[in-house]
């Protein structure tokens, strides 16, 4: 098989009918605000918790950089409100004490997209109408709708090693055909109710070599790759880049897979992430499914969160 040739575009008709195609996998009514989310049923988080078998932990967050950078033009803002300790008290007690500011959907920092982030055709998922989210924040669809936490069997499809490289070089994508060969590659499936995770080896590139302008140029997936997420009842999606292929592939569509994923099916993404050090236990494990626990911040009104997914293997 020929893999990463050519870069295979949409034009708006066809965008249309893969979008329009997609919408019609939920099955939930419309009344449902969950989205993929309802994949995973209590009966398949009990048969995740049996992947575990080396009682090892370990994180898929990059951490919180507070520099600007190329790709992080509104950093992080990281300070602290209490004294140092050269200010102690010498005789009693002082606390450290700092706070936090960041842009949750960056291009750099870890983070999960809710249901309410995309608005295309002024509405979001399920024909919620856009101006449920108000200067005051989302009424329907935020990211409180998963502040039970995430909990289900994590697989991990990598895609420069099925290509026999450290990493996708920016503008690259995945097709759907790729996401099967890695998924046989690995000897690992994908099924109902999995939280899939995509690696295309942008982290550890810009670790390499550095920033660069992320929004502009990163490698992602096709958007027909959303066939293979929908036909396997995917519950979540994430990637170390952010699932979508810049420059957009799609005609007059900035970022189609963040449309179709969440607009369409009603799929929490999560961008950005690290699959660095998740990687070399994949491999002395010899599997690449785990249980994996994504616990967003609960913000009622929040279009994301920034998050630390955690992988127990």
């Amino acid at each position: 098989m020929t893999v990463g040739t050519g870069k295979p575009a949409l034009d708006a008709a066809e965008f249309e009918a893969l979008y329009q195609r997609l919408r019609q996998v939920p099955a939930w009514g419309a009344a449902d605000r969950r989205g993929a989310l309802n994949y995973l049923t209590p009966e398949r988080v009990l048969a995740a918790a049996g992947e575990i078998r080396l009682g090892r932990t370990v994180s898929l967050a990059a951490p919180i950089e507070t520099g600007l950078t190329p790709d992080d033009p509104a950093p992080a803002i990281h300070e602290m409100t209490g004294p140092p300790g050269t200010q102690a008290d010498p005789g009693g007690l002082t606390f450290a004490q700092d706070r936090l500011g960041i842009n949750v959907h960056g291009n750099v920092d870890s983070h999960i997209d809710a249901l309410c982030h995309i608005m295309y055709r002024k509405t979001l998922y399920n024909g919620v109408p856009a101006d449920a989210v108000t200067s005051r924040g989302a009424q329907e669809l935020s990211i409180e709708v998963a502040r039970d936490g995430i909990a289900g069997r994590g697989v991990l499809l990598d895609i420069p090693r099925l290509r026999g490289v450290p990493w996708l070089e920016p503008g690259d994508l995945v097709t759907g055909g790729e996401l099967t060969a890695a998924a046989e590659s690995q000897q690992v499936s994908v099924g109902p109710g999995d939280l899939l995770f995509v690696r295309t080896g942008h982290r550890r590139r810009r670790n390499e070599f550095g920033p660069w302008d992320a929004a502009k140029l990163r490698a992602g997936l096709h958007p027909a790759a959303l066939e293979f997420i929908a036909e396997r009842k995917v519950a979540v999606l994430g990637s170390d880049s952010n699932s979508d292929t810049a420059p957009s592939v799609a005609e007059g569509v900035e970022t189609p897979v963040h449309v179709l994923a969440i607009n369409a099916l009603g799929l929490h993404l999560l961008d950005y992430l690290q699959f660095e050090d998740l990687v070399p236990l994949c491999e002395a494990a010899g599997r690449w499914s785990f249980f994996c626990v994504i616990a967003p911040l609960r913000l009622p009104q929040g279009t994301g969160s920034p998050v630390n997914p955690i992988a127990v293997l």
